[in-house]
């Protein structure tokens, strides 16, 4: 079928906040205070480490020596500048089954040995990871999002937190804690980092990286590296080669926006919008592809649909029945490097909760005409 001009689109597929729940005005006023308080450190160059003020805010944030962080043009350059530094053709790494499709990118680009382990709902199957070490594999690093992972919505449990730890420190791998969205959490309890299990300013076996993307807005592309400081000394040579400096403009206006007054109420915003948007989509699943099985997150921007493995599903043809209806969602293939045809990720952010029932009812049709 051909999509009427009359339906309206609704897209499950970009992991970002939809414009109605980003504070335009906060950071508006943000960045006329940033440039009035430090014209010089806004204006400049500055320093491949970024801007000192922010830096230290992280710093504080954390717990930790200002030169454990380096703060860069949001997290994905982070995680390259991390990747550029530790991993060469050959390089053993151990990453979710499924997980975010840029890290595997990035992986493979680099000619990494990637070892995916299966994701459970309480995260990484911590026993296979050691099944592995047993059988001599020796990986460089593990790459793991602990909370609110992309694409399944999973968090990682305490247990298997401080297990994963163990197994660094007996192992001597690096647990890359890829972390952007612990801050929208909107229901449940947090739990500690693997950075401060790991000794936090002790640490040595962790290297974590966060994102203001998810609780400012992703446009300000701004995201840090925190961990041992001759790792990130190293990293910021790289960084240094790579641009001089990342934007002080940007990181100007997320430091004064953080220590503004407007920030924690524009985050309880953020955190409300998501939980009313997973709500409605819990229910609207529920009611029009009861078939379809999933875990309701408790925070983060994404949740993970299987329909059931033997019904012949192919999710390639649901994308087109879809976007047909014009429902776009993101096929289960693309964070995986084999498998994945009977899934898909759905985006909830960037949804108002007013079409997500039409949109879910829309791409039921689409998965039933997909497999007829």
């Amino acid at each position: 079928m051909s999509s009427s001009p009359a339906v309206r689109p609704v897209s499950f597929a970009r992991g970002a906040p939809s414009t109605d729940i980003v504070d335009v005005e906060g950071l508006k006023q943000a960045a006329v205070d940033a440039f009035t308080a430090d014209p010089a450190g806004m204006t400049g160059y500055g320093t491949a480490v970024g801007y000192p003020p922010l830096r230290q805010w992280i710093a504080d944030k954390h717990g930790v020596p200002v030169d454990h962080v380096l703060v860069t043009n949001g997290s994905m350059q982070a995680d390259a500048f991390l990747f550029d530094e530790l991993v060469t053709p050959g390089t053993a790494v151990l990453a979710e089954r499924p997980t975010y499709d840029r890290t595997l990118l990035g992986l493979r680009q680099r000619g990494a040995d990637v070892r995916l382990v299966t994701l459970e709902e309480d995260g990484i199957a911590v026993d296979e990871v050691a099944q592995l070490l047993e059988g001599g594999l020796r990986p460089a690093l593990a790459h793991v999002i602990p909370t609110f992972q992309n694409p399944a919505g999973y968090t990682l449990s305490l247990a298997k937190r401080e297990r994963l730890l163990e197994l660094a420190r007996e192992h001597g791998f690096l647990v890359f804690e890829d972390d952007p969205y612990v801050d929208v959490r909107f229901s449940g309890e947090p739990l500690p980092r693997m950075l401060e299990l790991d000794g936090g300013a002790a640490s040595e076996h962790v290297v974590y990286a966060c994102s203001f993307s998810k609780t400012i807005c992703p446009g300000i592309r701004v995201g840090y590296l925190v961990g041992p400081p001759a790792l990130i000394a190293k990293v910021r040579v790289r960084a240094t080669n790579t641009y001089i400096a990342p934007n002080m403009v940007a990181q100007g206006i997320v430091h004064a926006y953080l220590t503004g007054e407007r920030f924690p109420a524009a985050l309880e915003r953020v955190k409300s919008a998501l939980a009313e948007r997973v709500g409605a989509l819990d229910a609207a699943l529920r009611t029009h592809l009861p078939e379809a099985t999933f875990r309701r997150p408790e925070g983060g921007y994404f949740l993970w649909v299987s329909l059931p493995a033997d019904a012949g599903h192919d999710v390639a043809r649901i994308v087109t029945e879809a976007a047909d209806r014009g429902v776009a969602i993101v096929a289960g293939t693309d964070f995986l490097l084999e498998g994945g045809e009977n899934s898909f990720r759905l985006a909830y952010s960037a949804v108002q909760v007013d079409d997500v029932e039409d949109g879910v009812r829309r791409l039921a049709e689409a998965v039933h005409a997909a497999r007829a």
